[in-house]
């Protein structure tokens, strides 16, 4: 398992212990229900969940838990819902962006095929629905206008701003649809399931809605400016791509006649090799890169600031915290 970078930022070393533990309560159980009678089917629903990954998602049920009566069962089945549900988007994410690696090994459409890479996907959105079921109505109303928001967040990503949209309005309404609403579920089932009042719960939803935008900004600033050793992806995917990012979006607005080479590159998918290169290179020297920092951590600052209707706690100081360490983070 692997957690949060920084590991947990702004803790007191009991709140810390009490995170672990829950995070550790939360792996045994994802393990537990990936597991399969068919030797193939349980290595394919593992494949990435084996791999690592942040956990960030049940790191903030478990956190927000901590704002009323602490964890409990279901809190962690609310973990693992998220959780299994952020899983199998990342199996249909690599079909579609027909990636070769996730978390630093292989992704399951290029270790097995696409066919299979989106069959477990759709089997792990069905376990997960089996655990928020148990959960309660509520529960799963919230998982499924969630999955809504991420499946439009997921299409209108793919579409690219429409003809006489302003592209930049676009692309910050993706990221709270294709990130933003899954995190903010975690947040908000974690104070649901911790007993805190509706004032509380709706106000770390909306928390949590803004962290995902931190961790997908600074994820795609770490597109271009980390290498494969510290990120565990091949860098300038996006571009590789034509996906329209923060960085793109300020270096397209450029009205510098020195940018015109870059705004040409990308103007497209760069498959080509050498253009490729070019473009990495030439946008990880520009101010855009510095421009697309700066704005993700002034996003981290209104996570942070949003909390202080709910006073002073060490849970508190770590839910400040968090997405500092995310809009910084180097992996």
């Amino acid at each position: 398992m692997t957690v949060v970078t920084g590991g947990f930022p702004g803790a007191t070393p009991e709140l810390a212990a009490r995170l672990a533990e829950g995070l550790s309560e939360v792996d045994a159980r994802l393990k537990a229900v990936v597991d399969h009678d068919d030797p193939f089917v349980a290595r394919a629903s593992g494949h990435l969940l084996a791999a690592g990954g942040k956990r960030l998602r049940p790191l903030l049920t478990l956190l927000s838990s901590e704002l009323g009566t602490g964890r409990n069962a279901k809190v962690v089945d609310a973990a693992v819902g998220v959780e299994l549900t952020h899983l199998a988007s990342l199996y249909h994410d690599d079909v579609m962006d027909a990636a070769d690696m996730r978390r630093g090994v292989a992704s399951a459409n290029s270790h097995y095929d696409n066919a299979t890479a989106i069959l477990v996907g759709d089997l792990l959105f069905a376990r997960a629905s089996e655990i928020v079921a148990g959960l309660g109505a509520e529960a799963v109303l919230i998982q499924a206008q969630t999955f809504v928001r991420l499946c439009t967040g997921q299409i209108q990503d793919d579409r690219q701003a429409p003809e006489g949209a302003d592209p930049m309005k676009h692309y910050f309404e993706v990221l709270e649809h294709k990130t933003g609403s899954l995190i903010s579920t975690a947040a908000r089932y974690g104070a649901m399931f911790a007993g805190c009042p509706q004032a509380t719960i709706d106000l770390v939803n909306r928390y949590g809605e803004l962290v995902g935008m931190v961790f997908q900004l600074a994820d795609d600033v770490l597109d271009i400016a980390s290498d494969s050793a510290d990120s565990g992806k091949v860098p300038g995917t996006d571009l590789r791509a034509g996906v329209t990012t923060l960085p793109v979006l300020y270096v397209r607005a450029s009205t510098d006649p020195g940018d015109a080479r870059l705004q040409e590159l990308l103007s497209r998918p760069l498959t080509e090799d050498a253009e490729h290169a070019e473009a990495l290179k030439l946008l990880r020297a520009h101010p855009a890169v510095d421009q697309a920092r700066e704005h993700t951590l002034s996003v981290a600052h209104e996570a942070a600031d949003l909390l202080a209707p709910l006073g002073e706690s060490s849970a508190l100081d770590m839910l400040r915290a968090l997405p500092m360490s995310l809009a910084t983070r180097s992996s």
